[in-house]
């Protein structure tokens, strides 16, 4: 049986029961079980919500948003931005890397999965969960855009003081559904070399600006 909010972890559960329970979701499970036993598609099926694996409710300190998983082979696992162990970093990730040198000197990164950030408190989502190998933004309008909606409103309710990162057009939509009296929104470029390469990237200090809020507010900074 394929029951996608089978694989979500339970702290997420009581606040997406009724989520969970529409009809939308079962019409996108559907969708999610076809093109899965039809074609490739990313991230392996077990880590399509690794980013609520990783990152549980009550732990949530930052949000970053991504569009749509990579989608070739061996990179996608579920986190935004985020790749495999020895994956060659895309160029997104490799100017955030730069960035996060520049902002707080941290060295440049040889692991490119950023599991370690989940650890710690940022949820790592992206406003499409899946994706067909090699067809980019294949599985947007399915379903799973109400979904990662419904997940930022949530966390905007029902917690406070959380940090969303906002990088690039498309994100920055997303702050319609964000309490910005409640937590901080800080907005930059994307990361995207189109985007950094004019200089909407490089110099924003999101990383440095989020930790003050977050260390403000008597929380424990994230080790970028």
């Amino acid at each position: 049986m394929f029951n996608m909010s089978f694989d979500i972890h339970k702290s997420w559960k009581p606040y997406l029961e009724q989520e969970l329970n529409k009809q939308y979701f079962n019409d996108l499970t559907g969708f999610v079980k076809s093109e899965y036993n039809k074609h490739t598609c990313f991230p392996p099926r077990n880590q399509i919500f690794n980013a609520f694996n990783h990152c549980h409710f009550e732990d949530v300190k930052v949000v970053i948003i991504g569009q749509d998983p990579y989608h070739d082979h061996g990179q996608a696992n579920g986190l935004c931005f985020s790749v495999n162990e020895g994956i060659k970093h895309p160029p997104s990730l490799i100017n955030i890397f730069k960035e996060i040198e520049l902002d707080l000197g941290i060295p440049y990164p040889k692991s490119g999965n950023l599991i370690r950030w989940a650890s710690q408190g940022v949820l790592l989502l992206n406003a499409t969960l899946t994706v067909r190998a090699h067809q980019a933004a294949s599985h947007q309008k399915k379903g799973w855009e109400i979904f990662t909606d419904a997940i930022i409103k949530i966390i905007s309710d029902q917690k406070q003081g959380v940090v969303f990162l906002l990088w690039g057009g498309f994100a920055k939509k997303k702050i319609k559904l964000i309490d910005n009296q409640k937590h901080k929104v800080l907005t930059s470029g994307h990361p995207s070399p189109l985007s950094a390469n004019r200089g909407y990237w490089f110099g924003n200090k999101s990383f440095s600006d989020a930790n003050i809020w977050l260390e403000d507010n008597g929380e424990k900074k994230i080790n970028w």
